[in-house]
């Protein structure tokens, strides 16, 4: 399908900027047999809209609209399991980070971290009963964001794991992000949290990977002045539940559910792009 036939929906969720991004990215397709070679595969690009459009509306996949987009929700829902386990959405975030560093637009010297809990529909991996909501069956989304919002990692646990949990696993990926001269950052200097993440033996962990802690202090009263920095996070969990497919999680496979999350996190990342 060339780009001149492509369908108007295709072409709004998925800009040509926003293709020349990913289509390096995806892996090649087997060669097609020569006996009985069967249909022709569908147009990746207008697969990714329809993954897009999934992750907007919150709709099934069986209520993607064929005739918008010119493949089926089957063919989406494929196309996005072939892609996760090929590892595309976390290259995607990753170019789009540097892109991002390039133009001066992150804050890698601050980092905020957070959770947020989904309710979750289905059984599967990464779901448990939630304390903050009456038991039911739910998963957590944790973010870990520079200075100014930008998501950096993103981890699912069940809904019954304390935020404080993956507070040494979102900082151990916190990304090497290149883009300007010089030796890429490691570590954030200074972490922000709230004072859910306040235990001792994780100020030590942070103290030992030279990351200087700054989390408010448990049974103290409000006013601490840390919601001046630490207010981005919660603003990043607006931009994801935007989002409408993740604000319940509906599927049963983990990983495809977190390959949702680091699709939303690269389109704010491609979204805060310079324009030009």
């Amino acid at each position: 399908m060339t780009d001149e036939a492509l369908p108007e929906r295709v072409v709004e969720l998925v800009p040509d900027a926003l293709w020349e991004r990913v289509q390096p990215l995806l892996p090649e397709r087997p060669p097609r047999r020569y006996r009985y070679p069967g249909r022709l595969p569908r147009d990746d690009r207008a697969a990714l809209a329809g993954i897009v459009h999934v992750l907007i509306t919150g709709c099934t996949w069986g209520q993607v609209p064929t005739e918008q987009f010119g493949c089926s929700g089957v063919t989406c829902w494929r196309r996005l399991r072939d892609w996760t386990e090929a590892g595309v959405w976390p290259r995607l975030h990753q170019v789009l980070l540097e892109e991002l560093r390039a133009a001066g637009k992150l804050d890698l010297e601050t980092a905020v971290v957070d959770g947020s809990h989904v309710r979750a529909l289905k059984r599967g991996a990464h779901t448990g009963p939630s304390p903050v909501d009456r038991s039911r069956n739910g998963s957590k989304h944790h973010l870990l964001t520079d200075g100014g919002g930008v998501p950096l990692v993103v981890t699912l646990t069940g809904g019954n794991r304390h935020d404080v949990t993956q507070l040494l696993p979102l900082v151990d990926a916190f990304p090497i992000v290149r883009g300007v001269r010089g030796r890429p950052r490691l570590r954030p200097r200074y972490l922000f949290a709230d004072r859910g993440y306040d235990y001792g033996v994780y100020r030590r962990a942070l103290r030992a990977r030279g990351i200087v802690p700054r989390i408010a202090r448990r049974g103290v009263g409000h006013g601490s002045g840390l919601g001046r920095t630490r207010w981005v996070v919660e603003r990043t969990f607006a931009w994801l539940h935007q989002f409408k497919r993740l604000r319940i999680r509906y599927e049963v496979r983990a990983d495809l559910h977190l390959s949702l999350l680091q699709l939303a996190c690269a389109l704010i990342c491609y979204r805060k792009l310079p324009t030009s």
